[in-house]
């Protein structure tokens, strides 16, 4: 009896080696998945003048973000070494909103596609929700007078082509897609410098349209809607006034109002704003009039001062 319980036990220790083995032998190893990389970004706005950038008060308007201002990103793949086209929805990355702290923070972290895969990128601000890339609806506001709407009428846009995958931050500027129109008031024929600095003195641009839709995959802007009146942010207190227009041509024999203890002086023009520019306008405003001539400058200071007469 004894021996068959110990032949017994041999035969099941034996079976249960060979099976033990087997599984061994058997066992797929586990495939490591592809090595995921985050993407992340370094936005920053393009300056425009030292004196702006050395001015600790600026603004996004001016040269930098702020803290808790907010872009949108797309990412749009390569197809080996054809860029892809942005799309509404079915990029990469669709309208993910980044949040400004110090650094910039995506909702929701974001990963290459894999370690060779090329990518546009393409940025702007403020974060919308756009329903179609190639005809975004925005527009500037009609009273610009306050910081606050000043910078709520501002729109930027960066793009940047072609980027392999890196653990490094990818570096984007954004750019002014509208145009920033300087009023500057003169003392002419009938007023000083000093009999100014006591009137009441207010400022508008009529005949401006305020609507605009922007196509995010070029970063192109269209003036859009009716011609509307805008009222300028005061530009310190030198009486010297800006205001953001959408990029368009218009004109009016009162493109810029300047009214004085309740008198209004009409400067009489057609112009064209340009994307990316900032037109100064130097108004002199005179109770004689002896014609018009105002030119503009570049928004990169270019120090050219361009006198006019309003009468």
């Amino acid at each position: 009896m004894k021996l068959h319980l110990l032949g017994a036990s041999c035969l099941l220790a034996l079976l249960s080696a060979c099976s033990s083995g087997e599984e061994e032998q058997t066992k797929i190893p586990e495939i490591p998945s592809a090595k995921q990389i985050p993407i992340t970004l370094n936005c920053v706005a393009s300056t425009t003048s030292a004196n702006e950038k050395a001015n600790v008060g600026t603004r996004v308007t001016d040269w930098g973000y702020e803290s808790q201002d907010k872009i949108g990103l797309y990412v749009v793949n390569y197809n080996g070494t054809t860029p892809g086209t942005l799309q509404n929805n079915g990029n990469h990355v669709n309208n993910m909103r980044f949040t400004y702290n110090g650094t910039w923070t995506p909702d929701n972290e974001i990963y290459w596609k894999d370690e060779s895969t090329k990518a546009d990128f393409y940025c702007y601000f403020p974060y919308g929700t756009p329903a179609d890339v190639t005809s975004y609806a925005f527009s500037v506001k009609e009273d610009q007078s306050t910081e606050t709407a000043y910078k709520a009428s501002e729109f930027l846009y960066g793009k940047t082509s072609g980027v392999a995958p890196t653990a490094e931050a990818v570096n984007i500027t954004t750019k002014h897609m509208f145009s920033c129109a300087v009023i500057n008031v003169k003392a002419g024929n009938g007023f000083t410098d000093e009999t100014l600095a006591q009137s009441a003195i207010s400022v508008k641009m009529n005949g401006i349209k305020t609507g605009a839709t922007i196509n995010l995959t070029n970063g192109i802007a269209t003036a859009t809607g009716t011609a509307k009146t805008i009222l300028p942010l005061e530009n310190g207190n030198n009486r010297s006034y800006k205001a953001l227009i959408v990029p368009q041509t218009a004109s009016g024999s009162n493109f810029i109002t300047v009214n004085i203890d309740g008198r209004d002086f009409n400067l009489k023009k057609e112009f064209t704003f340009v994307g990316g520019k900032r037109h100064t306008f130097s108004v002199t405003v005179s109770k004689t009039s002896n014609g018009i001539n105002v030119g503009i400058g570049a928004w990169e200071d270019d120090d050219i001062d361009n006198g006019g007469v309003a009468e």
